[in-house]
């Protein structure tokens, strides 16, 4: 390989890692909700991120000294959010289809800027109204109702209350990024998600343990290190790569979700597919910045 496509690829490795966890965590649906025939949603959650926890600790030992108090209440801030977004996402994987859970999902993106406008009064881009809009009309017909009959079931709800979740959790880490060290907060974050959810289980009725079977073990041990390596990928890309294109290739984690869901038997209805291809559509657009628009603000900030 030539020096030029060496510096090339190096320059492009924080996209093309983004990419990779984008293929992992859409698969990781299809294989959460294989895992729930062996084990109760939320004690399930406590023990995929316990094992990501362990495996970040075992790759980042000589890192595992000197925390400080900002990096525990980063990465109890962010375990918190994101024991909130998987766990309901979970408990919704009982009820509807890994596909459409993942199109569900994917709303974080176009919710991040409206949150950041609420939290830290930026306002969003009028691509990010419109990218909503569509998100909006998708959500409508994944639901496979259409207009004359909005209605979410119980599982859908859950998954749109775990996509707020993972939007508070990109905007926190966002907020933390090159102020922590990021392998010490990602083993932080890991262990305080699976203490939160063990913490929840007994409120939420799961009092059980579930049984040792080698299925259960193998996908937790799979999830455990899916998970740490995109915990850990998202936290080491979104110090360098622009929130904008991170945005646009997470994108495509629904879409990798819905060939897996396919592979394995699933068949969502048209009118569902047609609205999955909207939330994607509206993601993409949230996210899109025309030069037209960037040479309007341009001329309006040279006459003020």
């Amino acid at each position: 390989m030539s020096p030029v496509s060496q510096s090339i690829l190096s320059a492009k490795a924080p996209q093309i890692a983004l990419i990779l966890i984008t293929i992992i965590w859409g698969g990781s649906f299809l294989t959460v909700q294989y895992g729930l025939n062996f084990s109760s949603p939320i004690m399930f959650v406590a023990f995929r991120f316990m094992a990501a926890a362990i495996a970040v600790s075992l790759i980042s030992w000589k890192y595992l000294k000197d925390f400080n108090r900002q990096e525990f209440i980063a990465g109890a801030l962010i375990g918190l959010v994101i024991a909130i977004g998987y766990g309901t996402q979970t408990i919704g994987l009982q009820t509807i289809s890994s596909s459409e859970s993942a199109f569900l999902t994917a709303l974080y993106v176009p919710l991040v800027p409206i949150l950041l406008w609420g939290i830290f009064r930026q306002k969003p881009s009028i691509m990010t109204w419109l990218g909503v809009v569509l998100a909006f009309i998708g959500l409508v017909f994944l639901t496979g109702n259409g207009f004359s009959q909005i209605h979410l079931n119980y599982g859908q709800i859950l998954t749109l209350l775990g996509s707020i979740a993972i939007a508070l959790e990109i905007i926190l880490i966002g907020y933390f990024a090159g102020k922590v060290n990021v392998r010490r907060v990602t083993v932080i974050q890991l262990a305080f998600a699976s203490l939160f959810c063990f913490i929840l289980t007994p409120f939420l009725g799961e009092t059980q343990l579930p049984n040792f079977q080698w299925q259960l073990i193998a996908v937790l041990c799979g999830l455990g290190i899916a998970s740490a390596c995109i915990q850990l990928v998202m936290n080491w890309v979104q110090q360098s790569v622009d929130s904008a294109q991170a945005a646009i290739i997470y994108a495509g984690e629904p879409v990798w979700a819905a060939l897996f869901g396919r592979i394995a038997g699933e068949r969502l209805p048209i009118i569902a597919l047609f609205g999955g291809l909207l939330v994607v559509l509206g993601v993409i657009v949230s996210e899109w910045k025309p030069k037209f628009l960037k040479k309007s603000k341009c001329l309006n900030n040279q006459s003020t």
